[in-house]
């Protein structure tokens, strides 16, 4: 990731981008826009096949090069114009290179044309660091997932089915890599019978490649001065390479109706990425209103936990921050979140050193040090060192984040629902509180942070529960100075409605949720070793913990302290199914899962939710809805429910 960086671009006269790194035009001088309708969108037949879409209906493009995104916006467009209403448009691009939002707002003011579409882009276009980063557009009609880095690393770990190709990487003697036989056996994974592909290029080496892998390439007229380009359907057979139990359920509800059980982020979440697909969602809350526990607090922080090595988890919250953070620009900043910024103190040797690598590791925009010096500047206060800054980081009121995606027509939340006990019933999961059936519908997602273990279904998830206060305590005309949230082991954010959030204590034995004088003393405790001087400016010093306001919940998570997002199996089937595994875990039996149909799970988040949770609403509705996942496979593999009766199977605790 040390050498992601973004497009350097020269301009030509007209006003047209180069690529300085590979001496070549993005799109051709004659006309971008009309080479793109002639190569891509007549090359793959859109328009008619856009047309013959079903209702309800996908469409999934990939791509190579998103270059300016001029290919894709024409894609958006033509779409919007032959498909059925409520089809939806999947859009997959890879790009090693990707232009900055100053470049790509001036390389798209080329075309007035496509000008309602590009704002909506530029809009969403924020936080688009490394690895894959999911942008939903046209009210979730049309999703874009952007991999940022590397073809040869990051379509390996794609998980789709591509209906259509542009091969659209700078010109193959300019850019060898993106023309390779290795691209070519990946493009042939991602497809099966009737995807096509066309690109601008009919070099010779292209179209054997293409033909070795399955594709019936043939030349056809070029645009412009080029006078030929290639296209052809893939005629090779379609593979799953996909282990079974993580594969995706054959399941097919006879209608798209979903129940999803708590009404926090992740339930929230889940409910708002079916709905955006057309799913009839109903919403159980066994309290008044949405965000009553974890969810709850005043003042949540975006804060990125990253390892420099690319762990699943750091790779997910780098997705999911994305995300999350495109997401915020539909709230009201200043109230409901603040883009202040998040500082990471280097509070000891060990952990300026973390800190060096993980700046050596991702791009500057997205974190870099600062000096004590340039750190206490930007945040206002005296602070005992300098430490790690994400600019584009801030802190939320969660329960604004619920509200906004739990808001939307085809979602009914019914408060006061506890579901106690959950049923199948002939092609329903039927949720139930003592003798009431609550709801029925033929998918059902938990999302009721540890409570979904009250469920038989749930059996064999790992789940643990840490109980967190936070402390409000009063601003002051000394701390409302504080310009960013600062974290040290706790974290205090700047002023929201005359009080900052500081927090937050960890205890894993307590069960009660009673805020307690003792925690906050710790919280304040924690302030002192975050800013002396903000201590000072606040008077903690003359605050009694036992008459301070806070409130405490309980944290969810999982020893590996990754979420829990995918179908959930029958624990008992699942062990006698994969059995050799205990005696050799290399073993690959190609013999279906034994999912519960329609039953999903979305837990743990821990202390990361607004993070990973909603992007893990969008990985759910992907399963789901057979669409590409918005994160890596490895990433999708290590979230998932099956990993924890893996792991015992393996570790021969089912023998």
């Amino acid at each position: 990731m040390s050498d992601f960086h973004h497009a350097q671009l020269d301009w030509d006269e007209q006003g047209q981008p180069l690529s300085r790194e590979f001496d070549d035009v993005y799109f051709s001088p004659a006309s971008g826009i009309d080479e793109t309708h002639h190569v891509f969108l007549a090359g793959n037949d859109l328009a008619r096949r856009f047309a013959e879409l079903p209702a309800g209906g996908r469409f999934c493009i990939g791509e190579t090069g998103f270059g300016t995104g001029l290919n894709f916006l024409c894609a958006w467009r033509l779409f919007e114009q032959y498909a059925p209403a409520d089809a939806r448009l999947q859009f997959v691009s890879v790009e090693k290179f990707p232009l900055t939002r100053d470049d790509l707002e001036r390389a798209l003011a080329l075309w007035p044309e496509l000008a309602p579409l590009t704002a909506q882009l530029l809009d969403q276009y924020v936080a688009v660091h490394p690895g894959f980063q999911r942008i939903n557009l046209a009210a979730g009609r049309v999703a874009l997932t952007l991999l940022l880095g590397d073809a040869m690393d990051c379509l390996p770990e794609l998980d789709a089915r591509v209906d259509a190709w542009f091969l659209d990487g700078f010109a193959p003697a300019k850019n060898p890599e993106m023309w390779s036989p290795a691209l070519f056996a990946q493009l042939a994974r991602l497809s099966a019978p009737g995807t096509t592909l066309a690109t601008f290029t009919a070099a010779g080496f292209v179209r054997r490649g293409l033909k070795e892998v399955g594709f019936a390439v043939k030349r056809t007229p070029g645009f412009g001065k080029k006078w030929e380009m290639s296209r052809g359907p893939f005629e090779g057979e379609a593979r799953d390479d996909c282990k079974p139990w993580y594969a995706r359920p054959h399941f097919v509800p006879e209608c798209r109706a979903a129940l999803v059980i708590g009404a926090g982020l992740a339930g929230c979440a889940s409910a708002a990425s079916l709905a955006a697909r057309g799913w009839q969602v109903t919403l159980l809350e066994r309290h008044d209103a949405p965000a009553r526990e974890a969810s709850g607090n005043p003042q949540g922080v975006l804060y990125l936990k990253l390892s420099a090595h690319g762990t699943p988890l750091s790779r997910l919250i780098l997705s999911g921050f994305g995300h999350t953070r495109r997401l915020l620009q539909r709230l009201e900043q200043g109230h409901d979140w603040q883009a202040c910024g998040v500082l990471q103190l280097a509070f000891d040797a060990k952990e300026a050193q973390r800190q060096e690598k993980l700046a050596d590791a991702f791009p500057a925009d997205l974190l870099h040090c600062l000096d004590q010096a340039r750190a206490e500047a930007l945040a206002g206060v005296a602070l005992p060192a300098g430490g790690l800054f994400y600019p584009e980081a801030g802190w939320v009121h969660p329960p604004a984040l619920c509200r906004l995606l739990a808001d939307h027509p085809n979602i009914r939340l019914l408060p006061h629902s506890e579901a106690l006990e959950l049923r199948r019933e002939g092609d329903r999961w039927c949720a139930y509180a003592g003798d009431s059936r609550l709801a029925a519908a033929p998918v059902a997602v938990l999302a009721s942070a540890a409570e979904v273990l009250r469920f038989p279904q749930a059996a064999g998830l790992q789940l643990k529960r840490i109980r967190g206060q936070i402390s409000s305590l009063p601003a002051t005309a000394e701390s409302a100075s504080l310009g960013t949230v600062l974290c040290a082991e706790g974290y205090v954010a700047p002023p929201r409605d005359g009080e900052h959030t500081l927090g937050a204590s960890f205890d894993f034995h307590s069960t009660d949720l009673t805020p307690t004088a003792a925690e906050h003393a710790g919280n304040l405790q924690l302030l002192e070793e975050i800013s002396p001087d903000l201590g000072h400016r606040l008077r903690a010093a003359e605050l009694d913990p036992a008459r301070l306001e806070g409130r405490a919940a309980f944290r969810c998570t999982t020893p590996d302290y990754l979420p829990i997002v995918g179908p959930l199996t029958d624990a008992e089937a699942f062990a006698e199914v994969y059995a050799v595994l205990a005696r050799d875990a290399r073993q690959v039996p190609q013999v279906p899962a034994p999912w519960l149909d329609g039953l999903y799970v979305n837990s743990a988040h821990g202390s990361r939710g607004l993070i990973t949770a909603p992007l893990s609403g969008e990985l759910l509705a992907a399963w789901l809805d057979g669409e590409p996942l918005p994160v890596p496979r490895i990433v999708a593999e290590a979230c998932h429910p099956n990993r924890f009766a893996l792991r015992r199977l393996i570790r021969g605790q089912n023998t």
